[in-house]
């Protein structure tokens, strides 16, 4: 499992009155993982040591 980038908490109160599957909080953390590994390696192509937001 990858280390926890997501507040479960704050997923839960940002779907409002939804209900969240207990995975729910898993699979979104995985993909914001990603999406953070995708930038870091666009960052380092590029020859930057900062990720941007153009990087997502």
């Amino acid at each position: 499992m990858v280390e926890l980038l997501v507040v479960k908490a704050k997923v839960r109160e940002a779907c409002g009155d939804m209900s969240v599957s207990a995975d729910f909080s898993d699979v979104l953390n995985e993909k914001v993982n990603q999406m953070v590994q995708k930038a870091v390696w666009r960052a380092k192509e590029n020859s930057r040591r900062t990720v941007m937001g153009r990087d997502l």
